[in-house]
């Protein structure tokens, strides 16, 4: 494996946190009497900048504002995040990523005070080398993050596997010229991320194995 910095999504990728979300959004939408989702369609829908995410299932700007809808999203989000998990395998991966002396680095789109705090949480934050969140709550791009962080770090195209599981990460990844892995095990279909043309595998599990079929 000739990458040497493993850049991680958080949500989705290494915290299974979909049907959190999916709670969530559907708790705000009963209040409005809106139409709630299952988490099918929620895969089907679910997409970066979140903005449109919300039109698509139903919220009404005129009514309210988008910035006040993020505020009692994250709000109650935030009151059920310890019911989200580490997704399986996780702890195996990153643990072995470490040992043959990758850098392991998050780069999401959860604010930066939250996200260090998520991590810390599930016990994980020992096999990270960096953590990079963004600034505010409204989640729209992560894409500025990892340009800078490519630049900081002088890295080239080729010292960086990028791994995610929406199209937005395909999309990061694209920008700063970076191999993609998405795993379907997240917030967006397998569908959807193979119409990306990056490699999609079923689930972090997955990883491995595929890494050392390419080395063979």
């Amino acid at each position: 494996m000739k990458e040497q910095v493993i850049v991680w999504d958080w949500n989705g990728t290494l915290l299974n946190d979909a049907e959190v979300c999916l709670t969530t959004m559907n708790n705000m939408l009963q209040l409005r009497n809106l139409q709630t989702i299952d988490i099918g369609t929620y895969k089907e829908i679910f997409n970066f900048p979140v903005k449109e995410y919300y039109k698509k299932i139903g919220f009404d700007f005129q009514k309210e504002s988008f910035e006040e809808l993020s505020v009692e999203f994250m709000d109650a989000y935030t009151m059920n995040l310890s019911a989200a998990y580490i997704v399986n395998g996780a702890k195996e991966v990153l643990g072995f990523l470490k040992s043959r002396k990758k850098e392991n680095v998050i780069i999401s789109a959860m604010k930066q005070d939250m996200l260090h705090r998520s991590i810390r949480e599930k016990g994980i934050e020992y096999f990270f080398d960096d953590i990079k969140g963004i600034d505010d709550i409204y989640a729209a791009s992560k894409t500025s993050i990892a340009i800078q962080y490519v630049r900081e770090r002088g890295l080239s195209s080729g010292d960086i596997l990028f791994i995610g599981d929406t199209i937005h990460d395909y999309e990061v990844a694209s920008e700063i010229g970076s191999e993609c892995i998405l795993i379907a095990d997240g917030h967006q279909s397998e569908d959807r991320l193979k119409a990306t043309g990056a490699t999609v595998i079923p689930a972090l599990t997955a990883l491995l194995p595929h890494l050392f079929s390419k080395s063979l």
